[in-house]
């Protein structure tokens, strides 16, 4: 059973910053290709980042939207996938998901199959 849970949601001002976390459990899903979707009001749920681990390294892919602004990182030892948010901007409000690869091919955010809850994230002065 996939376990994705995430935590450190909240309010902000424009141009704030919030980290959210994602602690994974389970199985079901692969543990090399992790990453965050949202959904923003409006929208349709999307990829926003995705980190790859299955080479040894670590090879991240974000979203234009986000680019220079998120950051996503992973701690396998810990099983936590944390995202990193700066200079965050009122469109960035929405629903945000810990999510992940199931089956094999390309990692990639637009590619996950699988997420968990969501932890609200609000921008707004």
């Amino acid at each position: 059973q996939v376990q994705l849970v995430p935590s450190g949601g909240g309010s902000v001002q424009p141009g704030g910053s919030l980290r959210l976390s994602c602690e994974y459990s389970g199985d079901g899903y692969r543990r090399d290709c992790l990453g965050w979707v949202r959904q923003t009001p409006g929208k349709e749920r999307e990829g926003i980042a995705a980190i790859f681990t299955g080479h040894g390294g670590a090879s991240k892919y974000y979203d234009d939207s986000v680019m220079g602004r998120f950051t996503i990182s992973q701690d396998a030892a810990k099983n936590m996938v944390y995202l990193e948010m700066n200079n965050l901007k009122p469109e960035d409000t929405g629903e945000y998901y810990c999510a992940a690869k199931k089956t094999s091919g390309y990692c990639h955010y637009k590619n996950f199959e699988v997420w968990g809850q969501g932890t609200q994230v609000t921008v707004s002065s």
